[in-house]
Formats: structure tokens, C-alpha cells, sequence
């Protein structure tokens, strides 16, 4: 099985036996597009991101041992609220590739005000810049070659997958799997199409839209090194992450954290309306429909990045030391996460980003309370997802952040429930190889436990962080 992730920081690829033992690998950096002047904006080359995703897939084909069994399928899964624009005819990228990072159009969302409780009936989630719609809307304002293709006909836009399929399938079709079309605003998830209401609420035109088709269809056939081999599968990074333990289990609570953090509980077809939360679609074929309550940390990885950055520290050195720095500062100071706006319970893109208080300490320290705001923020979202759902049985924990043992350590001790971490923590990777082959990776074998013990002095951090939030929300209104 080949598998193909286009995530935040990377594009990966790697092959794997039916067995999930991985034969080669490869991963290749993508580079973020920011500016200090326009905080609010991340975006990428789109066509290094092409370049990426091919030169990923060629190293792992080059590396396949010479007796190796023949690649059957092929996978991907992308950055689910990360958007493109390109021209129908040859795939040519009109736009920059724009990051579900990105709050660019947030004003123009908040002048349009879309009703909360539409939006939610219809797709799942809530208005939020974070999504594609109001991206969408932005290119076709402001971008002249966009409007200029779409007076001319020949305009596609939608979900990143979308562009990639095209510029990586001999059959260039213009699809898009429903995790992804989800992340748009724009697709109801009950007729598992575009909605036209929303389509005219936000000014999108449908015949630039990729055809809405199954999670796992004939998609085409890769070209390239890996020329030839079909692909079957196409979803979103966090929706094939919940399987990568296999059928996701209603009594676990799965917590990715990347660049991101995300909390999926799996709930059937028909998760409970929780106010704040999210229902998303994480898998629809002929056989299955599987949609999880949601709830999202934005600040996660990409905090740690923002503390890098302002200290000047190369951000691998600063996660390598954080597992000392967990280990031995017991008094962090707190720190206001509002790093690319506070997702769910709250969707306030204006909270701030600050420690609190005058003295903060050092890095180490301000780095201890950057990690705990993370496992703070997944604890509201915890908190929110047992009052509707009850509380769960476990977290299993993946993504590369939860390589730190002392924030599973307090993600257990806050929560009270026993984490598991397995050995491997790409779960996206794992998770997509279980939606092709149909097998479990053996994991818990090998998986780390956190098993919860009394904390009083971090549950005390906590509520003091709690007050000192509202406090900063409140102020910044």
C-alpha cells in the first residue's frame, strides 16, 4: 500500500505491507508562507507543494527493496480546511495553496454573520475563517487571475485534495472525498453534496466545485514513479488518524497533536448537538457512514512554533529540551493560548497571545507553560465532549507533540483517565494504511500508558488559567 499525507509542515509517503510493516519512506519539507505584517495570513507555493508530494513519492518508490510485493492501492490524505484554486484544463495552480490556518477573510465572515444554527444543521460545524468558505470567497475578491478564470469558464477551487488529485492522477478528475468537502462550509452532510443555500449565502459558484464523491472510490491512477498503481482512498489527516487504531471505539476519546491538536469521539451517524463542539464526517462509503464529535485546539504545535520563533530558538532544540523542562519546573507561569484564534468551545479569533502576569520567567519555563496551555485546552474540550457523550473509557494520544511524555503525563493527571501512546505516533499514516488494507497495525502491545495520578497543584493551574482566559477574552472585546 502507498500512502501519501500532505500535512502542515510536510509532505510524506511511504509504503507499506498488507501487514502494515513499512518497506520505504520518505518525507519532504513544505514551506509556510508568512508575514509578520499580516499575521493572520498562511499560505504555501502551490506548486512546491506539487513538487513536494512528487519528489516524497519518488523517494519511497526508489527505496522498495528489489523483491518487494507489488503496490495494489494507493491512499491520501490532506489538510482538510486548506484550499487551492487552479485552472480545469491542466491543473495550472492560480492561487496560493491557503492554510486552514488562515484567517484572512475573518472580518468579512463576521460582516456576512451567517446564522450559527443554520450553518451547524447543515454541515456539522460553525462559522469560522478557519474553513474554506470565506478563503474562497477571498480569492475570488481579490485575486485577478481567479476572476479572470472564472469569467473565462475554466476556474476549479475547493478543497486542497481536489487540486492534488488532479496534478497527481493521470485521469485528472475533479473530485473531492465528503472529510474534505466537509471542512468547507459549504456541504451538507445529509445529501452529501454542495449545499445551494450556503453556496449563495457565501457567493460561491458551483460550477467551480469539484463532484462530490464516496471516501473510498476509483479515483484514478497515480502517475509518476508510482505510475500506474490506483488510488482508492482520499480523506482528511484527522479523519483517517481516528482509525488508526483500527474501527474507531464510541468509549475512546483520540487526540491528535500536530501543528493542531484535535479530540474525535466517535458517535455513529448521528453525534449529540453539543454547543461549541463540532459534528464532522470522518468516513462515507456505499457501507458506511461514520461522523464524530469534534473539538479543536489551533494553538498546538503551532504555539510551540510562535514561542520558537519569538525567542529565536530553532524549534527542534526547544522540543528536545521540553522533555527536561517538563520534568523539573513545577511553577510555570500561564500563558494565553489564542495562537491562530481559540478553536472550539469558544471560535474566538480575537483572543490574545500573552503570559500572564509581568514576571514569565525564562524559556524553559514559558515553554512549560506553552505545553500546558495545550493540555489545558484539550481539557475544556474533554470536559465538554463527556457532558454530552459521557465520559470516555481511555485517550489514546498520537501526532508528533505527544512525543512529550510530561504532557501525557498531565493530559492523564487532568483528566483522570488513562493515556495510551503508541509507538508509532503518525497516526494519519496508520490510519489511512488500516482504510486500504483493512488491517490493524499492532499497536497496544507496544504503546505507552500514563495512568493518572493526584495533581492538585496543576488542577489548581488549571482553574487559575481558566479565570485568567475569560479574563483576556473579556478584555480584548
Amino acid at each position: 500500500m502507498l500512502l501519501l499525507d500532505q500535512g502542515s509542515h510536510a509532505c510524506k509517503a511511504s509504503v507499506r505491507a498488507t501487514d502494515g510493516r513499512v518497506l520505504s519512506t520518505s518525507e519532504v519539507a513544505v514551506a509556510t508562507r508568512t508575514d509578520a505584517r499580516q499575521p493572520t495570513q498562511v499560505e504555501y507555493d502551490a506548486e512546491a507543494l506539487v513538487a513536494a508530494m512528487q519528489q516524497a513519492m519518488a523517494q519511497t518508490w526508489a527505496q522498495l527493496p528489489g523483491k518487494a510485493l507489488p503496490v495494489r492501492a494507493a491512499g491520501l490524505a490532506t489538510q482538510r480546511s486548506t484550499i487551492a484554486c487552479w485552472d480545469r484544463r491542466d491543473g495550472r495552480a492560480l492561487a496560493p495553496v491557503i492554510s486552514w490556518q488562515d484567517r484572512r477573510n475573518a472580518d468579512w465572515l463576521a460582516a456576512l454573520a451567517p446564522d450559527p444554527g443554520r450553518i451547524r444543521r447543515i454541515t456539522g460545524l460553525l462559522p469560522s475563517a478557519h474553513y474554506g468558505a470565506s478563503k474562497l470567497r477571498w480569492c475570488l475578491d481579490h485575486l485577478p487571475e481567479v476572476r479572470r478564470a472564472h469569467a473565462q469558464g475554466h476556474l476549479r477551487m475547493g478543497p486542497v485534495s481536489s487540486f492534488l488529485l488532479q496534478r497527481l492522477l493521470r485521469e485528472q478528475p475533479c473530485v473531492v472525498d465528503p472529510a474534505n468537502a466537509s471542512r468547507t462550509l459549504l456541504w451538507d452532510r445529509q445529501a452529501r453534496d454542495w449545499s445551494p443555500a450556503l453556496l449563495r449565502e457565501f457567493g460561491i459558484p458551483r460550477e467551480c466545485l469539484p463532484d462530490c464523491v464516496p471516501s473510498r472510490y476509483a479515483y484514478g491512477h497515480l502517475a509518476g514513479a508510482a505510475g500506474g498503481v490506483p488510488l482508492r482512498v482520499c480523506t482528511g489527516d484527522q479523519a483517517a488518524a481516528l482509525f488508526a487504531a483500527g474501527q474507531p471505539d464510541p468509549g475512546t476519546l483520540y487526540v491528535n497533536v500536530g501543528t493542531g491538536a484535535f479530540l474525535q469521539r466517535a458517535c455513529g451517524g448521528h453525534p449529540p448537538e453539543t454547543p461549541g463542539l463540532l459534528c464532522s464526517v470522518a468516513w462515507q462509503d456505499s457501507r458506511q457512514a461514520l461522523s464524530v464529535l469534534e473539538g479543536t485546539v489551533n494553538g498546538a504545535g503551532a504555539a510551540i512554533s510562535w514561542l520558537a520563533e519569538r525567542t529565536g530558538t530553532a524549534e527542534k532544540a526547544l522540543l528536545d529540551a521540553a522533555a527536561d523542562w517538563l520534568e523539573g519546573i513545577t511553577a510555570p507561569p500561564l500563558f494565553i493560548n489564542g495562537v491562530g484564534g481559540l478553536g472550539a468551545p469558544w471560535w474566538d479569533a480575537r483572543c490574545p497571545v500573552r503570559f500572564e502576569g509581568e514576571h514569565a520567567g525564562g524559556l524553559a519555563a514559558q515553554a512549560v507553560a506553552v505545553i500546558e496551555s495545550i493540555v489545558f485546552l484539550l481539557m475544556v474540550n474533554v470536559e465538554a465532549m463527556s457532558q454530552a457523550a459521557g465520559v470516555p473509557q481511555r485517550i489514546i494520544i498520537s501526532g508528533g507533540v505527544s512525543r512529550l511524555d510530561g504532557l501525557c503525563q498531565r493530559l492523564a493527571d487532568l483528566t483522570g483517565l488513562q493515556v495510551l501512546r503508541p509507538e508509532d505516533v503518525q497516526a494519519t499514516t496508520v490510519g489511512l494504511h488500516f482504510l486500504l488494507a483493512g488491517t490493524v497495525v499492532p499497536w497496544e502491545h507496544a504503546a505507552q500508558g500514563f495512568e493518572p495520578v493526584a495533581a492538585p497543584a496543576l488542577a489548581a493551574r488549571y482553574q487559575h488559567w481558566r479565570r485568567a482566559l475569560d479574563a483576556a477574552r473579556q478584555a480584548a472585546v
